[in-house]
């Protein structure tokens, strides 16, 4: 059985960030155009667009417009990317989100979550949860809630969010991807060989995935456990 070229993309990214919601629905369809000829993993690493937001976080368009520079503004940027994401099919409703969080721990629910083997469905459901349906991220009952939809135990969410673990990991990621030289997102790298930056269009990640599969060896014809042939 002629095996397919396996490509692995770490996407580097936070949970806040439009243009990751975008490019994450972007990449997705390119892996979908591409399936039939590559095998493609995908993993998320965390990234703070607001490390020094307080635990509590602040009022999301009083924090955005200053941070734009005017309301006019603030009202000019979120519309162009409301419309954007329309075309990829998102939805986004910034007048419902009032909370700008900090999102530390939000990455370390996605580190539980991928030991749970639920890491990209976690992904999915927190930007979802803060761009379409104005999620409060900072409290720890609506991160619990997301988690639980998604299947897992809400005790031991509960537990693991109401301590340090995973912690240090989240840290120590965030440092790596600084001392790579990442300062926006969303940000991949293709086989730890092949960066790509922002939210490309689809057909940009499809040609740049089916490029980089020529360069992994070719899989000869083989046997495999469902091969009803040898």
């Amino acid at each position: 059985m002629k095996t397919k070229p396996k490509i692995k993309i770490d996407v580097i990214s936070d949970v806040v960030c439009p243009w990751c919601y975008i490019g994450k629905r972007r990449l997705e369809k390119a892996i979908a155009q591409v399936s039939n000829q590559i095998e493609v993993e995908v993993e998320y690493h965390p990234f703070e667009l607001n490390p020094d937001m307080p635990v509590e976080g602040r009022n999301q368009k009083e924090y955005l417009a200053k941070k734009f520079g005017s309301e006019q503004k603030y009202h000019q940027i979120t519309s162009q990317v409301t419309a954007t994401a329309a075309e990829e099919g998102l939805i986004f409703d910034f007048d419902k989100q009032g909370i700008s969080p900090n999102t530390r721990n939000a990455h370390r629910l996605i580190s539980y979550a991928k030991l749970q083997g639920k890491q990209l469905e976690m992904k999915e459901g927190l930007m979802k949860a803060y761009f379409t349906d104005g999620v409060n991220l900072t409290q720890t009952e609506n991160l619990v809630a997301i988690a639980t939809q998604l299947g897992l135990d809400e005790v031991q969410v509960s537990t693991y969010l109401n301590s340090n673990e995973g912690l240090k990991e989240v840290i120590a990621e965030e440092n790596q991807n600084i001392q790579r030289g990442i300062s926006g997102v969303p940000f991949y790298i293709i086989n730890n060989k092949h960066a790509i930056s922002g939210a490309q269009p689809s057909e940009v990640f499809a040609e740049a995935l089916l490029n980089i599969s020529l360069e992994v060896s070719p899989a000869g014809e083989a046997c495999d456990v469902e091969n009803k042939d040898c």
